[in-house]
């Protein structure tokens, strides 16, 4: 509802206190850090960049330590864990937390170390399996593979691809060698390889060894050993490595022991790293350090108090004119959901609006609208409510987004009792078919859309044109805020009145009640409302180009303006999105509802049916949950905001502790 007004703060500290002072402003994250401009002969700035990588590189170190633990001893966590938030510690159990981070670190490299080695072992084994694999096949032959023959006779161990018999062997060696002796023995055979060896006169060894190769012979991997000892010696170093790849993935799991420990080391790093990232914005001299920035005023004086704690002082200006100030938004718990939708667009800037409680007031509508089914926005409402009273602790962002959906339940609940939708026509469906009392059914508390679908659309279109022109108003209120009084009558004033004209023309007239099933209005309301549309567009003909020079192109630039009345067109159409979406909702339940009962009414078909339902509501409410969110925020950057809303402000990013495990409790 409201832009946190910012005040300059400027600290004045000795320069023994800078650590000290940068811990207190990170913990308590008031204060936005900027540089400041000094005398360069006094003060001086200081390069923190190097330290800060130390830092980020040990918070590196702890990251792959937790890496590890999470492959090889992963945490048990149950499914909502991830709702708690980060831990709170206190000042005191920081500091004492802080004092073991180096015996952390320690344990971090020794952990590294040992997945190291882990892996060289896991590495090796693949290897020696495949060596006794390749060693299988000669089992039976007692020489060592590298054994070269006798002094007279030459030996030729080796493979040969594809199963192989020895009289075909000696066919094709014969081929080769006719003249030479020469004897051929298969070790082993199998359709991928034979495993043989040929023995020849030691003379005849190098033309043996070329026939040899013409038929596709290799020679295996050469040993000093026989095949039998080697797989025997192969084996017992694999069984050796298997029990040290045991001994190393226990070592690896005992370091779990640790785990907050190196969380909190990783931590801490990150946390010493942007106080040394940020020393290059600070003023420092011999003996005194210069720190400005934005706070919120509402907040200043308790940043005050504790500075003034640590023995500083600070000083509060106002931000001078033209200086970029960040923006921070405040709102009741109605509208603070939806900062998050304003922040996905863009924030506004120091001299705009917040329009979260405007962007509050029609979306938890339009979202309900879009769903409508009472029992699908009883399951948000009540989810989202248990998640808020469970975890307190839930990170700011999170729980602002859980909120939204609350409420966005709520509004589909009362949605589905006014169009009677309670899963579908589930109410109706169960009496009928398993109580045989058709007469049962949840009814509406107003209309039931696919029974009145003309009605609804009216509906969908009175509330886009109410939010259009709301928009509009929002328009006008800025232009009057910033004493534009002739931007407000000529950019908002004139649309009201061709806008508000054509439509109130158009109601009195009989084709256009007959279309939407609804009573014309009064006859004698057509010529104010021609007078009134007329007015209006003659006043953007004459001022829609206002900014031009000539008379010609203000006439153009503003006949160009009046073409802007089918964008109002476009935008009433879109809004019969909520229609389609919520028709979208109640029939798919009605569907599944239906499929259902097809075995009918006994046991066999109430098991069917409870599968059915469990199932098809299960995605019909996911599907359509999340249809009706990018729907309602279409609706709301496109259509409301493309009528006053511009952005470009930056948010308001104070000297925070920016961890992922901890965080500080609210004590300082």
């Amino acid at each position: 509802m409201a832009i946190l007004k910012m005040k300059k703060a400027t600290i004045l500290a000795r320069r023994q206190d800078r650590d000290r002072i940068l811990t207190l402003l990170q913990q308590l994250e008031l204060l936005e850090i900027r540089a400041i401009s000094a005398p360069k002969d006094v003060f001086r700035r200081e390069d923190g960049s190097e330290k800060a990588g130390a830092q980020r590189k040990r918070a590196q170190l702890a990251g792959k330590a937790l890496e590890i633990l999470e492959l090889w001893a992963p945490e048990q966590k149950d499914i909502l864990d991830g709702f708690s938030g980060r831990t709170p510690l206190t000042t005191e159990q920081y500091a004492q937390r802080e004092q073991k981070n180096e015996e952390t670190f320690t344990l971090c490299e020794e952990l590294i170390e040992r997945e190291k080695q882990l892996a060289e072992v896991m590495a090796e084994i693949p290897k020696k399996e495949q060596q006794l694999i390749a060693l299988k096949p000669w089992m039976l032959y007692d020489l060592p593979l590298n054994h070269g023959g006798t002094e007279k006779t030459a030996l030729f161990p080796g493979v040969l691809a594809n199963e192989r018999s020895r009289d075909e062997l000696n066919e094709q060696l014969e081929e080769q060698i006719p003249e030479l002796p020469f004897e051929i023995n298969i070790v082993s055979s199998s359709k991928e390889q034979t495993c043989v060896y040929v023995v020849c006169r030691r003379a005849d060894m190098g033309q043996v060894s070329a026939a040899l190769r013409q038929i596709g012979f290799a020679r295996p991997p050469a040993s000093e050993i026989n095949p039998a000892l080697q797989c025997a010696e192969i084996t017992e170093e694999r069984d050796r490595l298997k029990k040290r790849q045991r001994e190393l993935e226990e070592e690896i799991r005992a370091y779990a022991l640790h785990r907050e420990a190196i969380r909190f080391a990783a931590d801490s790093s990150v946390l010493r790293a942007e106080r040394y990232e940020v020393l290059g914005a600070l003023a420092q001299s011999r003996r005194a350090v210069l720190i400005s920035g934005f706070v919120p005023a509402e907040r200043a004086p308790e940043l005050c108090r504790a500075v003034e704690r640590c023995g500083a002082v600070m000083e509060l200006d106002d931000p001078k004119e033209g200086e970029e100030i960040p923006i921070a938004l405040k709102n009741p718990r109605f509208a603070e959901p939806c900062e998050g939708i304003v922040e996905g667009y863009s924030l506004p800037t120091a001299d705009s609006f917040d329009p979260s409680f405007a962007v509050a007031m029609f979306y938890y509508i339009l979202y309900g609208i879009m769903l409508s089914d009472a029992a699908y926005g009883l399951l948000m409402a009540f989810a989202a409510g248990f998640l808020l009273w469970k975890y307190p602790g839930m990170e700011k962002k999170l729980k602002r987004s859980i909120r939204l959906f609350f409420y966005c339940g709520i509004a589909t609940t009362a949605a589905g009792f006014l169009f009677g939708s309670f899963f579908g026509d589930a109410i109706h469906v169960i009496a009928a078919t398993f109580f045989h009392r058709p007469d049962v059914r949840f009814g509406a508390l107003w209309m039931e859309p696919i029974n009145a679908p003309m009605r609804m659309l009216v509906l969908c279109f009175a509330i886009a044109i109410i939010h259009l022109f709301f928009g509009l108003g929002c328009k006008m209120y800025l232009c009057v805020k910033n004493r534009d009084y002739g931007a407000a009558v000529f950019d908002v004033g004139f649309w009201y009145l061709l806008v508000g004209g054509l439509i109130s023309l158009l109601m009195t007239k009989q084709m256009v009640s007959a279309m939407f099933g609804i009573a014309p209005w009064p006859e004698a309301l057509a010529f104010p409302a021609k007078l009134c549309a007329a007015l209006g567009a003659l006043g953007i003909v004459l001022t829609g180009g206002r900014e031009s020079k000539s008379v010609g192109g203000r006439i153009g630039s503003g006949l160009y303006s009046l073409y802007g009345v089918s964008n109002y067109l476009s935008d009433i159409l879109s809004y019969s999105r909520l229609m389609a979406l919520g028709l979208a909702t109640g029939v798919i339940a009605q569907v599944f509802n239906k499929m259902g009962t097809m075995l009918g009414g006994n046991l066999v078909g109430a098991v069917v049916f409870v599968l059915v339902f469990l199932i098809g509501h299960t995605m019909n409410l996911l599907i359509n949950a999340l249809g009706a969110y990018v729907h309602t925020n279409r609706l709301t950057y496109v259509e409301f905001f493309g009528k006053f809303y511009e952005g470009g402000g930056q948010g308001f990013k104070p000297f925070a502790v920016n961890t992922k495990y901890f965080k500080f409790k609210e004590e300082i």
